[in-house]
């Protein structure tokens, strides 16, 4: 089970993979949509990854409640328990 520096740091290298954007731009408290600029076909892209990547199932409906990167960070570190 990774711990949550892992997963953010692996969410860190998804995000740029897909958006080109610096790792270190990902923190806990930035918002996808707002601080990252981050858009819905590429938050589904990194989603994919994200669940290739730690083995875990990330329901679509769930998604949309993953606003900030913390948000996301916690529902993997749950998801994997």
């Amino acid at each position: 089970m990774a711990s949550n520096e892992e997963i953010l740091a692996g969410l860190a290298e998804i995000v740029n993979e897909e958006t080109g954007l610096e790792t270190e731009a990902v923190e806990m408290d930035k918002s996808f949509t707002e601080d990252l600029d981050i858009d819905s076909i590429s938050m589904m892209t990194i989603v994919v990854n994200a669940e290739e990547k730690f083995d875990v199932k990330i329901p679509d409906e769930e998604v949309k409640n993953l606003k900030t990167v913390a948000d996301a960070v916690n529902f993997i570190a749950g998801a994997q328990a």
